[in-house]
């Protein structure tokens, strides 16, 4: 019952980000040429919300839909490890044109040729598996 309810969230996150254009690739080239305000919109509400969400959750103790407590964990703090980490993933979102949610957006939109973008995105996941544990974390 939860994979269902779970891909039916996926399913309905996918028709958003299809509507709002967040998958196009056009509209990801116009954010990183810095001529429209149409992506850091969607970004910056979604921060935004996302903020004011977790932190209702840490305050009132909510509990998940299927009855569990939500635990949200305290971060590391470590200023280089997430500056490192967003710059390689920016060149990656730059380079390619989309980020993890919109490859399988697209894909199911059928632009086949971000299928090379996934098998990328497969070899990469693997490669920080094989390397994970001697890379500073």
């Amino acid at each position: 019952m939860k994979n269902f309810s779970y891909l039916l969230i996926g399913v309905f996150f996918g028709i958003l980000m299809f509507k709002s254009e967040a998958a196009s690739w056009f509209r990801i080239y116009e954010m990183f040429q810095f001529d429209s305000f149409h992506m850091y919109g969607i970004m910056g509400s979604a921060l935004v919300l996302g903020a004011v969400l977790i932190r209702l959750i840490k305050g009132s103790g909510t509990k998940s839909f299927f009855g569990e407590t939500i635990v949200i964990a305290e971060k590391k703090k470590s200023f280089w490890r997430y500056a490192i980490g967003g710059v390689v993933f920016g060149l990656g979102w730059a380079l390619a044109g989309a980020c993890p949610g919109p490859i399988y957006v697209l894909l199911g939109a059928g632009f086949w040729p971000i299928v090379i973008v996934f098998f990328g995105a497969i070899l990469g996941a693997l490669c920080y598996g094989a390397l994970r544990s001697k890379l500073p974390h």
